[in-house]
């Protein structure tokens, strides 16, 4: 008789309730909204690459009001449990429903500045607030 490594074996209901008290609350988090990209059909953040067209959704961990060039920009981190990325709308101050813990879907071309996943001036779309 082989012996199953026990992440092949399948989770009985004891094994996965222990598992989900010892894993912190930002790791289950994460893997809630990494199951929410795939649910809403969405390119998960980790996976885009430099000028690639995307659609990704996640929630907003921080929102700053940041001037490029002397000219106004609000800058938001969006994190979908596998990374973060920058979304920038230039030339605006505020944004009516964008603000911290909001989810959103945004599309455009990602670029890299300074390492990081940047989407500029992207479309989007503002999910509902709670539970869906």
């Amino acid at each position: 008789m082989t012996a199953v490594p026990r992440s092949e074996k399948p989770a009985g209901r004891f094994r996965r309730m222990l598992d989900r008290l010892s894993t912190s609350q930002e790791d289950l988090e994460s893997e809630e909204l990494r199951e929410d990209a795939e649910t809403a059909g969405c390119t998960r953040i980790g996976d885009c690459r430099d000028r690639q067209i995307v659609t990704v959704t996640g929630t907003l961990r921080t929102v700053t009001l940041r001037p490029r060039a002397g000219v106004p920009a609000l800058e938001a981190e969006l994190f979908d449990g596998s990374a973060a990325l920058d979304v920038v709308w230039l030339g605006r101050r505020s944004i009516v429903g964008i603000e911290p813990g909001r989810k959103l879907i945004a599309s455009g071309r990602i670029s890299m500045s300074r390492g990081r996943r940047v989407l500029f001036n992207p479309k989007y779309e503002l999910r509902p607030l709670g539970r869906e």
